[in-house]
């Protein structure tokens, strides 16, 4: 079996180039057994595939799914942009 940091890099880059997920910014950390997913994804969707990908590459692993759904929302209101005038 590979070390955690060994396994812990190969999680991340099969996250990052799987095209269901596609994710840099989730934190993977090993502690024995299990894998722990950490961070914000936009989607529950993508929130799933992130443990399918995990699941496929260390099917023996339990893995704990800490991510958080944080939707995009637009922007409220308008940003006033122009300058302020000078005296």
């Amino acid at each position: 079996m590979q070390t955690p940091q060994y396994l812990v890099a190969h999680l991340r880059r099969a996250l990052a180039e799987d095209p269901r997920t596609s994710e840099l910014g989730v934190h993977v950390t090993i502690r024995g057994d299990v894998v722990v997913l950490d961070g914000e994804v936009s989607s529950e969707e993508r929130k799933q595939a992130m443990e399918t990908v995990v699941r496929e590459q260390l099917p023996a692993a339990r893995v704990h799914n800490d991510v958080h759904v944080t939707p995009p929302y637009p922007p409220e209101g308008s940003e006033d942009l122009s300058a302020p005038e000078r005296s």
